[in-house]
């Protein structure tokens, strides 16, 4: 039951209890005066004074002063003095007789006879009856007051919680203005507070929400590095485009950074998001100004530029700005390249994956053509491998041409050792004498096979160059692709070389890749063993990233592993890298494998890799990588001479 209804049934209960108590009361006071008519009756001087024995006579005395229901004179000598008037029970039903009526008889015996009387209360009871009225009229109209102020005051308090049911309502919809406080007065006052409070808490709550949510999306949808929209947001874009629609026109840029990998590995991750920043950078420069521009970071190296309303014709003037941008950028850096742009048009309604694969296609011709270069591709075809097509020429070409110049990186020695050796990083260059992404070539040669031949003539050059350069001293590193290594007939022809120089090729270490020596450990045994029985030795770089036993030191026993340049960052404070690292230099002493840690970008990583006992250590702290020719290394030898 509500409160409204028990106050009603209170206050009904009330007023029933207040007139019960009236009635009483009435009823009390009316007995009362009944008793005291009886006792003015009783004690009344006329029954001192002779009366008449005659019982007419002597009602009609009495009755002058008394009002009679009954009354009966029985004469005890003579009956026909007798007199008898009225009913002794009263045959009256009105409401004043029924509530009020008192019962007031006497009988008394007289000089000659005896009178039985009972007084009337009619009067009596009708006043009480008038007097109860009254009261019952005032607790009535009391009661009747008190319901209106009530449900007037109900009213009041029905129309404050409405509102309030209405603030609250309102802030479950995320709504939240203000309330007024004169809505909720006396002891809904507190209330009207407590929704202000929560409706403050509840807006500040959903300001943080909002903000969190953007910054979420913002995660979600900006790339962190570029501060470009994400690959969601690219997919967004070539589904709008790919819709129909009204007919719009446009071109969109393909921009390759081919520089990650290699930046990632010889610096480290935090040098390769400063790459992939500052060809941000570049790219706004070079296209500011271009109204409804949008750019997109759609993989670890890829961006996406959409130039809106501009034609093929109009293309020539941006792209050379970009180039340029690309080009100051290198000058100021130890980069081959930059990055490499493909251009197609689009229009809107056409097919969107097409139009990345052209633009992909594109991106390959560009990095045929020399660094930083770009490629239009004027007609939107349906010719997808017409950039792989581009690169297998170009690849071709190299291995003809054996077009190969070498960049070294030394390695330093730790605890007091000999040299340990000396890197050496391959750079292809087209017939016009500009380099090629080396990433890229050499994953273009695995796609079409051509690896074998590619690692061939590295491996011929590098034989060239010592034999040219008897002066030289040394050990040589070598990079070459484990799609060669789990060949046999490589194997069999790098063997058969090495026999024949046996001299030379003790100076050679062959650097492989370790997950590719993983999936054919076997392959990778005879790889090894065959390559001691000639004299040269193997390294195994990437170590720690893909094999999960210490096995593989018993099994395939190479001379060298290279940690993965992840183990040297932060190594100086990461506890679980130096314990790994210690353990991988524990057991490899035991079998007379050397370490060398790689990616040294930091003094204070390289104080901890010599405090862990590695036995070299290679990165752009340690030396920057740096053409290697004859003549240099002639002309170094002769001033360490003089």
């Amino acid at each position: 039951m509500g409160v409204g209804k028990s106050i009603h049934l209170l206050l009904l209960t009330a007023c029933l209890a207040l007139t019960a108590l009236a009635y009483l009361d009435q009823k009390q006071e009316t007995a009362a005066l009944a008793d005291l008519q009886l006792k003015e009756y009783q004690s009344d001087p006329l029954w001192q004074q002779p009366l008449p024995q005659e019982g007419k006579a002597l009602f009609n005395t009495l009755s002058k002063k008394y009002e009679f229901q009954f009354f009966q004179y029985i004469h005890q000598l003579d009956g026909s003095l007798n007199y008898t008037q009225g009913q002794l029970i009263a045959q009256d039903t009105d409401l004043a007789t029924v509530l009020f009526h008192q019962a007031r008889e006497n009988t008394r015996p007289l000089a000659q006879g005896r009178l039985q009387v009972k007084l009337t209360s009619s009067t009596l009871a009708t006043d009480a009856l008038n007097h109860f009225l009254f009261l019952l009229y005032w607790i009535l109209g009391g009661y009747l007051t008190l319901t209106v102020l009530f449900g007037l005051l109900m009213t009041r308090q029905k129309r404050a919680i409405g509102y309030a049911v209405d603030a609250l309502d309102s802030l479950a919809e995320l709504k939240f203005d203000a309330i007024a406080q004169s809505r909720f007065r006396g002891e809904l006052k507190p209330l009207g507070k407590a929704i202000e409070h929560c409706r403050n808490g509840l807006h500040d709550k959903f300001n943080q929400m909002q903000q969190h949510n953007e910054k979420l999306n913002r995660e979600a949808y900006q790339d962190p590095v570029t501060l470009f929209g994400t690959r969601p947001k690219f997919t967004e874009k070539l589904d709008a485009i790919a819709k129909p629609g009204k007919s719009r026109i446009g071109l969109m840029a393909m921009i390759k950074a081919t520089e990650l990998g290699h930046v990632n590995q010889t610096q480290g991750r935090a040098a390769g998001d400063d790459y992939l920043a500052s060809v941000a950078t570049c790219i706004r420069k070079a296209l500011q100004g271009i109204p409804n521009l949008e750019a997109f970071r759609i993989s670890s190296a890829d961006f996406a530029v959409f130039i809106p309303d501009l034609v093929l014709k109009d293309a020539q003037q941006p792209l050379e700005k970009l180039k340029a941008q690309f080009d100051e950028y290198q000058q100021g850096s130890d980069l081959e390249s930059v990055a490499y742009i493909g251009m197609v048009p689009y229009e809107q309604g056409g097919d969107a994956l097409s139009l990345v694969y052209i633009a992909d296609a594109a991106v390959s011709i560009a990095q045929t053509l020399g660094p930083n270069s770009f490629h239009v591709q004027e007609k939107l075809s349906d010719d997808e491998l017409v950039g792989d097509s581009h690169w297998k020429l170009a690849i071709e070409d190299v291995i003809k041409r054996r077009a190969i110049k070498f960049h070294a990186q030394d390695i330093q020695p730790c605890r007091g050792a000999d040299n340990v050796y000396r890197e050496m990083l391959s750079r292809f260059y087209s017939s016009e004498g500009k380099f090629l992404p080396t990433g890229t070539v050499i994953a273009m040669a695995e796609r079409h096979g051509l690896s074998v031949e590619l690692d061939k003539i590295i491996i011929l050059s590098t034989l060239r160059l010592l034999l040219d350069t008897p002066t030289f001293t040394g050990a040589l590193g070598i990079n070459i692709s484990t799609a060669s290594v789990n060949q046999p007939t490589f194997t069999a022809w790098l063997k058969d070389i090495f026999a024949r120089q046996r001299q030379i090729a003790s100076r050679l270490i062959l650097e492989v890749n370790e997950a590719g020596m993983q999936a054919n450990i076997r392959q990778a045994h005879k790889f090894v063993r065959d390559m001691h029985s000639v004299g040269a030795r193997v390294a195994v770089e990437h170590f720690g990233m893909g094999f999960t036993s210490f096995r593989f030191f018993k099994e395939v026993r190479p001379d060298f592993i290279k940690l993965d340049g992840s183990y040297s960052q932060g190594i100086d404070t990461d506890a679980n890298n130096r314990f790994f690292v210690k353990m991988i230099v524990d057991v490899a002493r035991k079998q007379s494998v050397r370490v060398i840690a790689s990616s040294i970008e930091r003094q204070e990583e390289k104080f901890a890799l010599e405090q862990l006992l590695v036995d070299g250590l290679q990165g752009y702290y340690i030396a920057k990588p740096k053409p290697f020719t004859v003549k240099d290394e002639q002309s170094a030898r002769s001033q360490t001479a003089g």
